[in-house]
């Protein structure tokens, strides 16, 4: 029995992809980093920062990272100043869940302050009962995460439930020992999450509310 659905945030609850992307190929043009496509950008959403822009620019040294880092951030803070939108059905998930009694947590590739600050632009807070993010763990899909989420609510792996639009978040769910499913709507697509044998693959969110409400 499901006691616990754990949600990644970027990509699944809210719709920010164009954002992240957008956001870090003008912060490689600023660090007069290489040039890269949106999609370059958009496999590696739900990557810490870190491991994210290492992964777009293997081959650049350490300080130029760096630099593409502060001036990702700096960007991205400007662009976060409105709320992103929520995926049709967000709101009506949430509170059907909460109202089932089901605890609700994220596990998300964004640092604490960032979520912290989306957080409060969505009022979406209070949904939660436990965050972790990239600056508190180790990145995905290590199970870290999951590991710290479960022992924080004292809810067994088998209890759990991972949702995320990425194989980062499916596959630290694998790790963990946690069941997930993948959104197909987000960064990676419906073949690349199925891959990484998630319990069923959905298309929207109110496919995700009719399974869970089972």
């Amino acid at each position: 029995m499901v006691k616990l659905v754990i949600f990644d945030w970027d990509g699944t609850l809210f719709d920010s992809i164009d954002k992240i992307c957008s956001c870090m190929l003008q912060a490689a043009e600023h660090a007069m980093a290489p040039k890269r496509e949106f999609h370059d950008i958009q496999n590696i959403i739900g990557l810490s920062l870190d491991v994210g822009i290492k992964a777009v620019w293997p081959e650049l040294p350490v300080d130029t990272l760096d630099k593409i880092k502060m001036h990702y951030k700096r960007l991205y803070v400007r662009a976060d100043q409105t709320p992103p939108l929520a995926y049709d059905g967000m709101s009506e998930l949430l509170e059907q869940l909460k109202k089932q009694g089901m605890l609700l947590a994220v596990a998300t590739g964004k640092t604490r302050r960032g979520l912290d600050r989306i957080m409060s632009l969505t009022q979406t807070g209070h949904y939660f009962a436990a965050t972790r993010c990239a600056d508190e763990a180790l990145s995905k899909p290590h199970p870290m995460m999951l590991e710290q989420i479960l022992a924080e609510l004292n809810v067994l792996p088998e209890e759990a439930m991972m949702i995320g639009d990425t194989e980062y978040d499916l596959n630290m769910a694998k790790a963990a020992g946690v069941a997930s499913i993948g959104v197909s709507y987000g960064a990676h697509d419906k073949k690349r999450l199925a891959s990484c044998q998630p319990q069923t693959v959905v298309d929207n969110l109110y496919q995700l509310a009719s399974i869970l409400g089972k």
